[in-house]
């Protein structure tokens, strides 16, 4: 009897501790990082600094660091000087199933004096500017094989053509936004100009098949023999490194928690059976909604329901706040939705997209430079791309 008691408690341990190995598995967070360039394509070069070296060295170190941090997960598409088609880059981010793609490159301008960091998002802008720099980076396309055949419709020397192909709807972008947000502020602690002034967006062929939150990072302008010298220095490096692995760090606290195994106490909605009525609209798969405690923190307004609401997500985290305006930053009409293990922060609501844009604006003033606008319809969280449209 005594023997078949010790059996099950054995049993018992065991299948306890295949659980926490499962959860510890799932709840990781995955990074694909791309060193840009490879092989015969060098990059840009000048006064013998090379892109593709510089851009390989920073993404080892970025990797090195994130792969000392707790429940991180990172694969690269390259580790080596290789040469790796733009699309399969893409390829390796999906099959890993990254939470986030980060490309990593370094900038050239016939300007020499030129300098500064750039952060790029998907998207198809026709900033003259931007095209540029999607050209360039796009242009390495024209080293593949059959690059006619695979990319057909698409012009590397006309970033527009890329309007004409199938797009997936970019329900990342939100997302993307805030990552590269991240990065820039990293960059912006380091002393490092920000050109144009905030994150850009343009048509970047690696970026287009990556179906996660993904960013391009021009660490520097190479040409200019301060910044480049600099960027090819193994300080220098491991300095630009460090403020990317930490955006990358914060980015995953603040959307997917600290990682820690914790015990959550669910707030139940009194409503949460039935359709959101003006309070609170619940998004998509959230296990619960919790309304605010008082009339001091909710201004209540009657929204039709079948009509696109918008508010602002300020942050997500693993600690529960009470819902008052001394825990953010003075502001009011405060809502949270429990998804995946993580409280989700949002600030307002309304139908009227202008007056949703200046709650952004209320909410960065206030010291939330990473919020972003989010969209419900229904009581369900939509495509903003779509809603704006």
């Amino acid at each position: 009897m005594r023997s078949t008691s010790k059996i099950r408690i054995i049993v018992t341990f065991i299948l306890i501790l295949n659980s926490l190995a499962g959860f510890s598995q799932s709840n990781n967070f995955k990074v694909t990082l791309d060193a840009g360039h490879g092989a015969h394509d060098f990059g840009a070069v000048y006064e013998g600094r090379v892109e593709k070296n510089i851009a390989l060295a920073v993404v080892l170190k970025v990797g090195k660091i994130l792969e000392r941090t707790p429940q991180m997960e990172v694969n690269y598409t390259r580790k080596t000087d290789v040469f790796i088609d733009l699309i399969e880059r893409a390829n390796i981010a999906n099959r890993f199933n990254a939470n986030i793609f980060v490309s990593i490159h370094c900038n050239a301008n016939r300007n020499t004096a030129a300098d500064g960091t750039e952060t790029y998002v998907m998207g198809l802008s026709k900033v003259a500017s931007n095209l540029e720099a999607a050209k360039k980076e796009n242009s390495v396309i024209t080293l593949e094989k059959d690059y006619k055949q695979k990319y057909e419709g698409f012009d590397p020397n006309s970033p527009e053509s890329m309007i004409g192909l199938t797009l997936m709807q970019e329900e990342y972008l939100d997302n993307s936004i805030s990552l590269a947000s991240k990065v820039e502020n990293a960059f912006e602690d380091l002393g490092k100009k920000i050109r144009g002034g905030g994150v850009k967006q343009a048509p970047f062929m690696v970026l287009h098949k990556a179906y996660m939150p993904r960013v391009l990072i021009e660490m520097g302008f190479i040409s200019n023999t301060i910044e480049g010298n600099k960027l090819n220095s193994e300080e220098g490096q491991d300095e630009i490194a460090k403020a990317i692995a930490d955006a990358i760090v914060s980015y995953k606290k603040e959307y997917y928690g600290s990682g820690e195994l914790e015990i959550f106490e669910e707030i139940p909605s009194p409503k949460i059976n039935e359709k959101p009525k003006g309070d609170t609209v619940a998004p998509a798969k959230s296990s619960m909604v919790s309304h605010p405690a008082s009339e001091s923190t909710l201004v209540k307004k009657t929204i039709d329901a079948s009509k696109p609401v918008f508010k602002v997500q300020l942050s997500a985290s693993s600690k529960k706040l009470e819902l008052v305006p001394r825990n953010f930053k003075g502001l009011k009409n405060i809502s949270v939705a429990y998804e995946s293990r993580v409280y989700k922060y949002m600030y307002g609501e309304t139908s009227d997209y202008d007056e949703a844009k200046k709650q952004l604006t209320e909410a960065k003033d206030k010291g939330y430079n990473s919020a972003f606008l989010i969209a419900f319809k229904n009581g369900q969280k939509v495509n903003i791309q779509d809603v704006i449209k």
